[in-house]
């Protein structure tokens, strides 16, 4: 197997940003992770260089684009709503064969 020969190189402002942005109540990693385009683990590791301070000490002036945290919060939340959702079908799902079955058997005597 190849490897890459090239590696994104990021600046410290962009991940004490993706960092910040991971820190938000009701936000989890990967969602960061993917709408940044980058791996949930690299995210993770710059979550601890961050904390130890070997990313851009300043990084706590950082101020976050309230439209981009809104948005993060409200796609988490549609996530989590859609889960539910398809949770609520698969159920109904099986209780309608459930009731389709019974009306069967009980047909046939």
């Amino acid at each position: 197997m190849a490897r890459r020969k090239t590696y994104n190189r990021y600046t410290d402002y962009f991940k004490a940003t993706a960092v910040r942005l991971s820190s938000l109540k009701g936000v989890q990693i990967g969602d960061v992770a993917e709408s940044l385009d980058i791996h949930p683990f690299m995210l993770s590791r710059w979550r601890k260089e961050y904390r130890e301070g070997r990313i851009m000490a300043g990084g706590k002036n950082i101020s976050l684009d309230p439209e981009a945290a809104a948005e993060l919060k409200r796609l988490r939340k549609l996530e989590r709503d859609h889960k539910i959702l398809l949770q609520e079908h698969a159920l109904l799902k099986k209780a309608i064969r459930f009731s389709l079955k019974q009306k069967k058997k009980s047909s046939h005597l």
